[in-house]
């Protein structure tokens, strides 16, 4: 009896020690938390929303990709550690495992528009810092793999030392991305943990639009990329800015004196042009294989010495009016017939420009009735405006601004509809003017073609409450409709 009693002490004893060693990794393993901040990390834009269907990941990205630290080698010629290939980005946990799915579609991209970058880290329960690294995805990899050891080059491109101290929530890691890494790319940033056998596995998914220096110390500053066709007298200006703001002698700007210049290839080969002539420390151009950086007709490049001070342009259009622009309302009747409050208002634009037109119909009270958008060509274009409304005077206006948004006209008429209203007025159609909606708002659905007014309060909230998702409320759809509106 004793024995048994000393047997059962021994093992309770036994299991105690395994609880306790079992509690105690336990809690080496969830007191050391942080993820990735700039830029961005795949499990933090879950949390953003900017990446969907994350699982876990979404409420902890501070948690997600703990694993043993090795990557990629080991530790002290032990035998490989760290995440398992596939599961990287996970760190193995199944509830985070949403996040190593892996395509060229499958995660929002960060662009990463200078190769100098700070990476910041934030700690929600920070731990001794033996090291930080940075490893990026190899030359030609393949996207549409999961991630593993061979996806990364096997040395990381920066390495912050940590010295076993507690890290600092937002203290910059200033590194540079190497030269060869463009467009889309994985930052896979490691913290390893000094007093744990862990580490973090943090991925960023980036496109990288910064492009590498070139020999002779020039760096990229900016583009003249031209979209725009411009008008004789326009004016172009490249506007250069230093850390401390804008350096006027290092801006240029050129007038159009003709139309040839004017088209968008020209204007932005004369703006290079110009540029160059004007500064020595600025160079305006594509570069060729030897490096030269030459203007050609479309988009050119911009690159500065660092002794110019000049870390950026920006490339300003100062755009006369149009005075030419024509727009006007033609083939207008005065007279639309209504069949049960609705009818199709055909009417004719006559334009001399390529123009965004827009068409709004109000009623008596000033109440949109009716409204059409188009982009037209030079000439007559027929419009049709769909219209519910009651009989009475009402005015139709007809914005238009041309496509290169340099000039708006405007021309405003009075029309009459006559016939059968809808017989129900209304406030607005759903769900325009939501923010609104008050007790007693009278709204048109037009999936049912019905009319329902907004309960008195405290059922009055509920008629806000809508989404394209979240639409319980919605007014004769909704599974709840009747709990915030009253048909008519």
């Amino acid at each position: 009896m004793n024995t048994s009693f000393i047997k059962g002490n021994l093992l309770t004893g036994c299991a105690s020690s395994l609880i306790l060693l079992s509690a105690m990794a336990a809690s080496q393993s969830v007191l050391a938390h942080g993820f990735l901040e700039v830029p961005p990390s795949r499990a933090l834009l879950c949390q953003k929303g900017e990446n969907k269907n994350c699982g876990q990941a979404q409420y902890e990205p501070q948690s997600t990709g703990e694993t043993y630290k090795g990557f990629p080698n080991g530790v002290g010629g032990a035998p490989l550690q760290g995440p398992i290939d596939g599961k990287i980005a996970s760190g193995g946990h199944a509830m985070f495992s949403a996040l190593d799915a892996q395509s060229a579609t499958r995660w929002h991209l960060t662009e990463i528009k200078d190769r100098n970058i700070a990476f910041q880290w934030q700690y929600t329960a920070a731990h001794p810092a033996t090291k930080h690294e940075y490893f990026i995805t190899r030359d030609g990899w393949n996207a549409n793999e999961a991630l593993k050891r061979s996806s990364f080059d096997s040395t990381p491109f920066c390495t912050v030392d940590g010295g076993d101290q507690l890290p600092v929530a937002g203290a910059p890691h200033n590194c540079v991305i190497p030269d060869s890494k463009t467009g889309h790319h994985v930052i896979l940033a490691v913290w390893t943990v000094g007093d744990t056998a862990n580490a973090f596995y943090d991925p960023a998914d980036v496109n990288i639009l910064a492009e590498a220096a070139l020999p002779g110390g020039w760096q990229p500053v900016g583009s003249i990329a031209p979209a725009t066709q411009l008008l004789v007298g326009d004016k172009v200006k490249a506007r250069a800015f230093s850390a401390t703001g804008e350096s006027a002698q290092y801006s240029v700007e050129i007038t159009i004196a003709n139309a040839e210049e004017g088209k968008a290839e020209n204007w932005s080969f004369k703006l290079a042009e110009a540029i160059n002539s004007a500064h020595p420390l600025i160079r305006a151009g594509v570069r060729d294989e030897d490096g030269n950086i030459t203007p050609v007709k479309g988009t050119n490049r911009l690159y500065a010495q660092q002794e110019s001070g000049v870390s950026r342009y920006e490339v300003q259009l100062d755009m006369k009016e149009d005075t030419n622009a024509s727009m006007e309302i033609s083939s207008l009747q005065p007279e639309y017939v209504l069949d049960n409050g609705r009818v199709s208002m055909a009417f004719t634009a006559q334009t001399n420009r390529r123009i965004n037109l827009e068409a709004t119909l109000f009623d008596e009270k000033n109440k949109q009735v009716g409204v059409v958008s188009q982009t037209v060509g030079e000439g007559s274009t027929g419009l049709n405006l769909d219209v519910r409304s009651a009989p009475g005077a009402h005015t139709l206006t007809l914005v238009g601004t041309t496509e290169d948004g340099r000039t708006t006209r405007q021309d405003t008429q009075s029309v009459t509809l006559t016939g059968e209203g809808a017989g129900v007025e209304y406030d607005f159609v759903f769900p325009e003017g939501i923010s609104d909606y008050t007790a007693g708002t009278k709204v048109l659905q037009p999936k049912t073609d019905e009319v329902f007014e907004c309960k008195p309060f405290p059922y009055s909230g509920y008629c806000k409450q809508y989404t394209p998702t979240a639409n319980a409320f919605e007014p004769g759809v909704g599974a709840s409709w009747q709990s915030a509106w009253d048909k008519l």
